[in-house]
Protein backbone atom coordinates (compact mmCIF):
# COMPACT_ATOMS: atom_id res chain seq x y z
CA UNK A 1 0.00 0.00 0.00
CA UNK A 2 1.28 3.46 -0.80
CA UNK A 3 2.42 5.62 2.08
CA UNK A 4 -0.47 7.67 3.49
CA UNK A 5 0.20 11.41 3.33
CA UNK A 6 -0.26 13.91 6.15
CA UNK A 7 -2.20 16.49 4.17
CA UNK A 8 -2.74 20.19 4.91
CA UNK A 9 -5.89 21.91 6.13
CA UNK A 10 -6.87 25.21 4.54
CA UNK A 11 -9.32 26.32 7.24
CA UNK A 12 -8.30 25.10 10.69
CA UNK A 13 -6.08 26.54 13.42
CA UNK A 14 -2.89 24.40 13.69
CA UNK A 15 -2.24 25.65 17.22
CA UNK A 16 -5.48 24.09 18.50
CA UNK A 17 -4.41 20.69 19.91
CA UNK A 18 -7.00 19.65 22.54
CA UNK A 19 -7.28 16.32 24.40
CA UNK A 20 -9.15 13.80 22.25
CA UNK A 21 -10.41 10.22 22.39
CA UNK A 22 -10.02 7.98 19.35
CA UNK A 23 -12.94 5.53 19.35
CA UNK A 24 -13.28 2.44 17.15
CA UNK A 25 -16.20 0.00 17.13
CA UNK A 26 -15.28 -3.44 15.76
CA UNK A 27 -17.03 -6.75 15.21
CA UNK A 28 -15.08 -9.92 14.33
CA UNK A 29 -12.17 -8.07 12.71
CA UNK A 30 -9.35 -10.48 13.63
CA UNK A 31 -7.87 -10.33 10.11
CA UNK A 32 -7.47 -6.55 10.14
CA UNK A 33 -7.62 -5.26 13.70
CA UNK A 34 -3.85 -5.39 14.36
CA UNK A 35 -3.20 -3.24 11.29
CA UNK A 36 -5.94 -0.84 12.41
CA UNK A 37 -4.38 -0.49 15.87
CA UNK A 38 -0.88 0.10 14.50
CA UNK A 39 -2.25 2.71 12.11
CA UNK A 40 -4.16 4.41 14.94
CA UNK A 41 -1.18 4.49 17.30
CA UNK A 42 0.91 6.08 14.52
CA UNK A 43 -1.30 9.19 14.47
CA UNK A 44 0.73 12.41 14.37
CA UNK A 45 -0.79 13.75 17.59
CA UNK A 46 0.77 14.35 21.05
CA UNK A 47 0.71 11.02 22.90
CA UNK A 48 -0.31 12.67 26.17
CA UNK A 49 -3.38 14.21 24.53
CA UNK A 50 -4.94 11.21 22.79
CA UNK A 51 -6.63 8.14 24.28
CA UNK A 52 -7.59 5.03 22.29
CA UNK A 53 -10.78 3.04 22.97
CA UNK A 54 -11.83 -0.04 20.99
CA UNK A 55 -15.31 -1.46 21.67
CA UNK A 56 -16.04 -4.98 20.39
CA UNK A 57 -19.48 -6.00 21.63
CA UNK A 58 -20.46 -9.48 20.46
CA UNK A 59 -17.15 -10.34 18.78
CA UNK A 60 -16.61 -14.10 18.83
CA UNK A 61 -13.26 -14.45 17.04
CA UNK A 62 -9.74 -13.40 18.16
CA UNK A 63 -10.42 -9.64 17.93
CA UNK A 64 -10.40 -9.10 21.71
CA UNK A 65 -7.29 -11.23 22.17
CA UNK A 66 -5.39 -9.19 19.59
CA UNK A 67 -6.48 -5.82 21.02
CA UNK A 68 -5.41 -6.94 24.50
CA UNK A 69 -1.83 -7.17 23.23
CA UNK A 70 -1.67 -3.36 23.00
CA UNK A 71 -1.56 -1.69 26.44
CA UNK A 72 -2.07 1.76 24.86
CA UNK A 73 -5.60 0.72 23.88
CA UNK A 74 -8.57 0.50 26.25
CA UNK A 75 -10.70 -2.52 25.33
CA UNK A 76 -14.44 -2.43 26.03
CA UNK A 77 -16.26 -5.70 25.48
CA UNK A 78 -19.72 -7.04 26.17
CA UNK A 79 -20.73 -10.53 25.03
CA UNK A 80 -24.17 -9.43 23.86
CA UNK A 81 -24.38 -8.24 20.27
CA UNK A 82 -26.81 -5.35 19.92
CA UNK A 83 -25.27 -3.51 16.98
CA UNK A 84 -22.82 -0.73 16.35
CA UNK A 85 -25.01 2.06 17.73
CA UNK A 86 -25.46 0.32 21.07
CA UNK A 87 -21.71 -0.32 21.27
CA UNK A 88 -20.83 3.30 20.49
CA UNK A 89 -23.39 4.62 22.98
CA UNK A 90 -21.87 2.45 25.71
CA UNK A 91 -18.32 3.45 24.80
CA UNK A 92 -19.21 7.16 24.83
CA UNK A 93 -19.89 6.84 28.56
CA UNK A 94 -16.14 6.23 28.94
CA UNK A 95 -15.11 9.31 26.94
CA UNK A 96 -13.94 12.16 29.19
CA UNK A 97 -12.15 14.37 26.67
CA UNK A 98 -13.84 17.41 25.06
CA UNK A 99 -13.57 15.84 21.60
CA UNK A 100 -13.87 12.34 20.19
CA UNK A 101 -12.95 10.91 16.80
CA UNK A 102 -15.00 7.95 15.55
CA UNK A 103 -13.42 5.64 12.97
CA UNK A 104 -14.46 2.34 11.40
CA UNK A 105 -12.40 -0.75 12.18
CA UNK A 106 -11.79 -1.63 8.52
CA UNK A 107 -10.20 1.70 7.55
CA UNK A 108 -6.70 3.20 7.62
CA UNK A 109 -6.14 6.91 8.24
CA UNK A 110 -3.41 9.26 7.10
CA UNK A 111 -1.08 10.19 10.03
CA UNK A 112 -2.24 13.80 10.23
CA UNK A 113 -5.97 12.98 10.23
CA UNK A 114 -6.72 13.67 13.91
CA UNK A 115 -4.73 16.93 13.95
CA UNK A 116 -6.48 18.16 10.83
CA UNK A 117 -9.92 17.37 12.23
CA UNK A 118 -9.22 19.03 15.57
CA UNK A 119 -8.08 22.29 13.95
CA UNK A 120 -11.65 23.07 12.92
CA UNK A 121 -12.91 23.01 16.51
CA UNK A 122 -11.05 26.22 17.25
CA UNK A 123 -14.26 27.72 15.84
CA UNK A 124 -16.88 27.35 18.62
CA UNK A 125 -19.65 27.15 16.00
CA UNK A 126 -18.29 23.83 14.72
CA UNK A 127 -19.87 20.78 16.32
CA UNK A 128 -18.78 18.05 13.90
CA UNK A 129 -15.97 17.64 11.39
CA UNK A 130 -16.35 15.08 8.61
CA UNK A 131 -13.29 13.46 7.12
CA UNK A 132 -12.88 12.11 3.62
CA UNK A 133 -13.49 8.52 2.55
CA UNK A 134 -11.25 7.02 -0.12
CA UNK A 135 -11.47 3.60 -1.74
CA UNK A 136 -8.13 1.78 -1.91
CA UNK A 137 -6.85 0.20 -5.13
CA UNK A 138 -7.98 -3.42 -4.80
CA UNK A 139 -8.15 -6.74 -6.55
CA UNK A 140 -11.89 -6.13 -6.92
CA UNK A 141 -13.53 -5.68 -10.28
CA UNK A 142 -16.21 -3.28 -11.48
CA UNK A 143 -17.70 -2.81 -8.01
CA UNK A 144 -14.43 -1.22 -6.88
CA UNK A 145 -14.61 1.29 -9.74
CA UNK A 146 -18.24 2.05 -8.99
CA UNK A 147 -17.73 2.57 -5.28
CA UNK A 148 -14.71 4.80 -5.88
CA UNK A 149 -16.64 6.86 -8.41
CA UNK A 150 -19.57 7.22 -6.01
CA UNK A 151 -17.39 8.50 -3.17
CA UNK A 152 -15.69 11.05 -5.40
CA UNK A 153 -19.16 12.38 -6.16
CA UNK A 154 -20.08 12.37 -2.44
CA UNK A 155 -16.88 14.24 -1.60
CA UNK A 156 -17.73 16.96 -4.10
CA UNK A 157 -21.18 17.36 -2.54
CA UNK A 158 -19.64 17.64 0.94
CA UNK A 159 -17.29 20.35 -0.31
CA UNK A 160 -20.18 22.34 -1.76
CA UNK A 161 -22.31 21.81 1.37
CA UNK A 162 -19.55 23.10 3.64
CA UNK A 163 -18.99 26.15 1.42
CA UNK A 164 -22.69 26.97 1.60
CA UNK A 165 -23.10 26.41 5.37
CA UNK A 166 -22.86 22.85 6.74
CA UNK A 167 -22.22 19.31 5.49
CA UNK A 168 -25.43 17.29 5.25
CA UNK A 169 -24.34 14.16 7.08
CA UNK A 170 -20.85 12.85 7.87
CA UNK A 171 -19.42 9.48 6.82
CA UNK A 172 -18.86 7.14 9.77
CA UNK A 173 -15.46 6.05 8.46
CA UNK A 174 -14.01 9.23 9.99
CA UNK A 175 -15.98 11.75 12.02
CA UNK A 176 -14.99 14.04 14.92
CA UNK A 177 -17.48 15.57 17.37
CA UNK A 178 -17.67 17.75 20.46
CA UNK A 179 -18.29 15.22 23.20
CA UNK A 180 -20.72 17.43 25.12
CA UNK A 181 -23.00 17.60 22.06
CA UNK A 182 -23.29 13.84 21.61
CA UNK A 183 -26.89 12.68 21.91
CA UNK A 184 -27.34 8.91 22.22
CA UNK A 185 -29.22 7.79 19.08
CA UNK A 186 -31.69 4.94 19.43
CA UNK A 187 -29.98 1.53 19.50
CA UNK A 188 -31.85 0.38 16.37
CA UNK A 189 -30.39 3.30 14.37
CA UNK A 190 -29.11 2.08 11.00
CA UNK A 191 -27.14 5.16 9.90
CA UNK A 192 -25.36 6.13 13.12
CA UNK A 193 -23.09 8.74 11.51
CA UNK A 194 -26.04 10.43 9.83
CA UNK A 195 -28.10 10.70 13.02
CA UNK A 196 -25.18 11.81 15.19
CA UNK A 197 -24.19 14.65 12.86
CA UNK A 198 -27.72 15.89 12.14
CA UNK A 199 -28.75 15.97 15.79
CA UNK A 200 -25.74 18.17 16.48
CA UNK A 201 -26.78 20.28 13.48
CA UNK A 202 -30.17 20.68 15.15
CA UNK A 203 -28.48 22.16 18.22
CA UNK A 204 -27.22 25.05 16.10
CA UNK A 205 -23.73 23.79 15.25
CA UNK A 206 -22.11 23.35 11.85
CA UNK A 207 -20.72 20.15 10.35
CA UNK A 208 -17.46 21.02 8.60
CA UNK A 209 -15.53 19.03 6.00
CA UNK A 210 -11.81 18.27 6.03
CA UNK A 211 -10.76 16.44 2.82
CA UNK A 212 -7.10 16.31 3.88
CA UNK A 213 -8.05 13.97 6.76
CA UNK A 214 -9.10 10.72 5.19
CA UNK A 215 -9.99 7.11 5.87
CA UNK A 216 -9.13 4.48 3.28
CA UNK A 217 -10.93 1.18 2.92
CA UNK A 218 -11.24 -1.50 0.27
CA UNK A 219 -14.31 -1.81 -1.91
CA UNK A 220 -17.05 -4.39 -1.50
CA UNK A 221 -15.92 -7.87 -2.53
CA UNK A 222 -18.68 -8.23 -5.12
CA UNK A 223 -21.64 -6.48 -6.68
CA UNK A 224 -23.88 -8.50 -4.38
CA UNK A 225 -22.06 -7.18 -1.32
CA UNK A 226 -22.16 -3.64 -2.68
CA UNK A 227 -25.89 -4.00 -3.37
CA UNK A 228 -26.53 -5.18 0.21
CA UNK A 229 -24.58 -2.21 1.56
CA UNK A 230 -26.42 0.31 -0.61
CA UNK A 231 -29.82 -1.14 0.31
CA UNK A 232 -28.91 -0.91 4.01
CA UNK A 233 -27.86 2.73 3.59
CA UNK A 234 -31.10 3.57 1.77
CA UNK A 235 -33.23 1.79 4.41
CA UNK A 236 -31.35 3.82 7.00
CA UNK A 237 -32.07 6.95 5.02
CA UNK A 238 -35.82 6.42 5.29
CA UNK A 239 -35.50 5.63 8.99
CA UNK A 240 -33.51 8.84 9.50
CA UNK A 241 -36.02 10.97 7.60
CA UNK A 242 -38.75 9.76 9.94
CA UNK A 243 -36.69 10.66 12.99
CA UNK A 244 -35.58 14.06 11.68
CA UNK A 245 -39.00 15.44 10.75
CA UNK A 246 -38.42 18.73 12.66
CA UNK A 247 -35.71 19.60 10.11
CA UNK A 248 -38.47 20.15 7.55
CA UNK A 249 -39.49 23.30 9.42
CA UNK A 250 -37.59 26.26 7.86
CA UNK A 251 -38.78 28.62 10.61
CA UNK A 252 -37.14 26.48 13.28
CA UNK A 253 -34.02 25.55 11.28
CA UNK A 254 -33.64 28.32 8.68
CA UNK A 255 -29.95 27.61 8.04
CA UNK A 256 -30.17 23.92 7.19
CA UNK A 257 -33.74 23.04 6.10
CA UNK A 258 -33.18 23.95 2.44
CA UNK A 259 -29.89 22.06 2.29
CA UNK A 260 -31.41 19.04 4.04
CA UNK A 261 -34.46 18.84 1.77
CA UNK A 262 -32.59 19.39 -1.49
CA UNK A 263 -29.58 17.19 -0.72
CA UNK A 264 -31.20 14.36 1.26
CA UNK A 265 -35.01 14.27 1.12
CA UNK A 266 -35.41 14.84 -2.62
CA UNK A 267 -32.43 12.62 -3.42
CA UNK A 268 -33.96 9.67 -1.57
CA UNK A 269 -37.57 10.24 -2.64
CA UNK A 270 -38.37 12.39 -5.66
CA UNK A 271 -35.27 11.64 -7.76
CA UNK A 272 -35.76 7.82 -7.93
CA UNK A 273 -39.52 8.25 -8.36
CA UNK A 274 -38.98 10.71 -11.23
CA UNK A 275 -37.05 8.08 -13.20
CA UNK A 276 -40.04 5.74 -13.13
CA UNK A 277 -42.52 8.54 -13.89
CA UNK A 278 -40.39 9.70 -16.83
CA UNK A 279 -40.60 6.28 -18.49
CA UNK A 280 -44.34 5.86 -17.91
CA UNK A 281 -45.30 9.40 -18.96
CA UNK A 282 -43.08 9.19 -22.06
CA UNK A 283 -44.79 5.96 -23.12
CA UNK A 284 -48.26 7.53 -22.77
CA UNK A 285 -47.18 10.62 -24.72
CA UNK A 286 -45.85 8.47 -27.56
CA UNK A 287 -49.06 6.41 -27.64
CA UNK A 288 -51.09 9.62 -27.64
CA UNK A 289 -48.99 10.91 -30.59
CA UNK A 290 -48.24 14.09 -28.65
CA UNK A 291 -45.28 14.95 -30.85
CA UNK A 292 -42.07 13.65 -32.39
CA UNK A 293 -40.02 15.06 -29.53
CA UNK A 294 -41.44 12.39 -27.23
CA UNK A 295 -40.38 9.68 -29.66
CA UNK A 296 -36.85 11.08 -29.45
CA UNK A 297 -36.89 11.24 -25.64
CA UNK A 298 -38.37 7.74 -25.52
CA UNK A 299 -35.59 6.36 -27.73
CA UNK A 300 -33.03 8.17 -25.57
CA UNK A 301 -34.42 6.54 -22.44
CA UNK A 302 -34.45 3.10 -24.03
CA UNK A 303 -30.84 3.57 -25.11
CA UNK A 304 -29.84 4.71 -21.61
CA UNK A 305 -31.41 1.71 -19.87
CA UNK A 306 -30.07 -0.57 -22.59
CA UNK A 307 -26.59 0.75 -21.84
CA UNK A 308 -27.25 0.18 -18.12
CA UNK A 309 -28.23 -3.44 -18.83
CA UNK A 310 -25.06 -4.00 -20.85
CA UNK A 311 -23.07 -2.40 -18.02
CA UNK A 312 -24.67 -4.79 -15.55
CA UNK A 313 -23.89 -7.85 -17.66
CA UNK A 314 -20.28 -6.71 -18.08
CA UNK A 315 -19.95 -5.97 -14.35
CA UNK A 316 -21.10 -9.50 -13.51
CA UNK A 317 -18.16 -10.70 -15.59
CA UNK A 318 -15.83 -8.30 -13.73
CA UNK A 319 -15.48 -6.06 -16.78
CA UNK A 320 -15.90 -2.32 -16.86
CA UNK A 321 -16.57 -0.14 -19.89
CA UNK A 322 -17.05 3.47 -18.83
CA UNK A 323 -19.84 4.30 -21.26
CA UNK A 324 -21.91 1.35 -20.05
CA UNK A 325 -20.84 1.25 -16.40
CA UNK A 326 -21.87 4.82 -15.51
CA UNK A 327 -25.51 4.28 -16.63
CA UNK A 328 -25.52 0.91 -14.83
CA UNK A 329 -24.24 2.30 -11.53
CA UNK A 330 -26.74 5.17 -11.70
CA UNK A 331 -29.63 2.73 -12.09
CA UNK A 332 -28.06 0.39 -9.51
CA UNK A 333 -28.08 3.19 -6.92
CA UNK A 334 -31.68 4.16 -7.57
CA UNK A 335 -32.94 0.57 -7.48
CA UNK A 336 -31.26 0.27 -4.08
CA UNK A 337 -33.35 3.24 -2.91
CA UNK A 338 -36.59 1.45 -3.84
CA UNK A 339 -35.52 -1.81 -2.18
CA UNK A 340 -34.22 0.03 0.88
CA UNK A 341 -37.56 1.83 1.23
CA UNK A 342 -39.44 -1.49 1.05
CA UNK A 343 -37.10 -3.15 3.56
CA UNK A 344 -37.49 -0.29 6.02
CA UNK A 345 -41.28 -0.09 5.91
CA UNK A 346 -41.55 -3.89 6.12
CA UNK A 347 -39.16 -3.71 9.11
CA UNK A 348 -36.75 -6.17 7.50
CA UNK A 349 -33.57 -4.12 7.86
CA UNK A 350 -31.66 -4.86 11.07
CA UNK A 351 -29.30 -2.38 12.73
CA UNK A 352 -27.18 -5.22 14.11
CA UNK A 353 -23.68 -5.62 12.69
CA UNK A 354 -23.37 -7.74 9.58
CA UNK A 355 -19.72 -7.89 8.66
CA UNK A 356 -19.33 -7.03 4.97
CA UNK A 357 -16.97 -8.90 2.69
CA UNK A 358 -14.32 -6.57 1.28
CA UNK A 359 -11.85 -6.79 -1.59
CA UNK A 360 -8.13 -7.30 -0.98
CA UNK A 361 -5.98 -4.17 -1.18
CA UNK A 362 -3.26 -3.98 -3.81
CA UNK A 363 0.14 -3.99 -2.09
Amino acid sequence: MKRLLHGHSQHGDPSFVPPVTFLVAAYNEEDFIAEKIKNSLAMDYPADKIRFIFVTDGSSDRTNEIIAQYPQVTLLYHPQRKGKMAAVNRAMEEVHTPFVVLSDANTLLNPGAVSLLMQHFADPATGVVAGEKKVMPTTGGAEAEGEGMYWKYESLLKKWDAELYSVMGAAGELIAIRTELYEHPEEDTILDDFMISFRINMKGYKVMYEPAAYAMETSSASLREEYKRKVRICAGGFQSMGRLLPLLNPFRYPKITWQYISHRILRWTLAPLSLLLAIISNAFLVIAQAGNIYIVTGIAQVCFYGAALIGYLLAKRQKKVKYFYIPFYFVFMNVAVYIGCIRYFRKRQSAVWERAQRSVAVQ
